[in-house]
């Protein structure tokens, strides 16, 4: 029955092992002997990008340069891991930029009436809180996860508009500003964030009982529930997280710049998605990992850093972007055909 549902090329050593007895070794010799584009893809044009830049641009290796690019795309990449398990799970939340304008505006207000600490925890408690909250309603509801975290983000989004007025809320204390503003090692704390998350999550995934059932929900529901696998509990689960990494979120755009708005996330949502997708997460669900959504950002982050270093228009880079995703969506519908 598990190899029903465990897609073959994305679980882990131990996913393969209950799945078949495979190890780790030979699965991946099997994955490099049929070429599969959707593992390896992404990796060769992340490093022909890579090396273009770097040629082109005597300022891109610059140690600065690479902590800049943490700094810029931490929340974008906090937002790519968790639509990444969402996906994966298969299931769609794009309410997340309407709740990193919430968690914003709630630290930012928190941190006013109360302290600057309290504010940035209530921040990420609020976004934990509003993923929950999806979680429920779409379980309950039984609507289809997309539309129901569309609805769900309009409502957040109006909501964010109640607690601010409108108006923009700044923060006087500087303590407000610590973990968006500081740095360790010649990183700020908002890309040490990222790199924390993503490695917590990527393990989570990888090595979990919870992982494997992610991907079992994803890869086909129903089998999963045969096998005793509570999917509405999975899919919550997921939607828990991408909740955490939207709380996250909020909290460090809004202690960058110690202060907030209720339009701060607008549109993050469709960039975490395309960059979950252009990562090689597939858009069906059941088969993507953590790092790959890492990819997809940094993927994204460097041709934007890329092409500000190298003076091109803004526009190209939309048209790139958009090539980006639809090349990997592409792609991802004619592996599987193929298989």
């Amino acid at each position: 029955m598990r190899q029903a549902w465990i897609r073959r090329g994305t679980m882990s050593s131990d996913v393969a092992e209950a799945a078949g007895g495979r190890s780790w070794a030979h699965d991946m010799t099997a994955r490099v002997r049929h070429g599969n584009l959707r593992d390896y893809g992404i990796v060769v044009v992340f490093l022909a990008l890579f090396i273009t830049f770097s040629v082109s641009s005597s300022t891109f290796l610059e140690r600065q340069n690479f902590a800049n690019i943490l700094d810029q795309y931490a929340a974008l990449g906090l937002l790519t891991i968790g639509e990444t398990i969402c996906i994966i799970a298969g299931i769609f939340d794009v309410s997340v930029g309407a709740i990193v304008s919430v968690s914003a505006v709630v630290a930012t207000k928190a941190a006013i009436s109360l302290d600057p600490v309290t504010g940035l925890i209530l921040g990420v408690l609020a976004g934990v809180g509003l993923g929950i909250a999806n979680a429920l309603i779409i379980h309950f509801t039984r609507i289809n996860s997309f539309i129901g975290t569309l609805a769900t983000g309009i409502v957040y989004g109006g909501l964010a508009i109640l607690i601010t007025g409108g108006n923009i809320v700044t923060v006087i204390d500087a303590k407000f500003g610590y973990i968006g503003q500081e740095q360790l090692l010649g990183i700020k704390y908002t890309g040490w964030t990222f790199i924390v998350f993503a490695v917590a999550v990527g393990f989570v995934l990888a090595r979990t009982t919870f992982g494997r059932y992610v991907y079992a929900s994803g890869g086909n529901a129903e089998a999963a529930r045969l096998s005793g696998i509570r999917v509405g509990a999975i899919r919550g689960g997921a939607y828990a997280i991408s909740g955490l990494a939207a709380g996250l979120a909020g909290m460090l755009l809004a202690s960058r710049v110690q202060a907030a708005q209720a339009n701060v996330g607008a549109g993050l949502e469709l960039t975490a998605i395309a960059a979950a997708i252009v990562g090689g997460t597939s858009i069906l669900g059941g088969e993507g990992a953590v790092w790959r959504g890492v990819i997809g950002v940094l993927l994204i982050a460097i041709i934007g850093n890329g092409f500000n270093l190298l003076g091109i228009s803004t526009t190209y880079q939309q048209i790139v972007y958009g090539s980006l995703i639809l090349v990997a969506v592409a792609a991802d519908q004619l592996l599987r055909r193929r298989a």
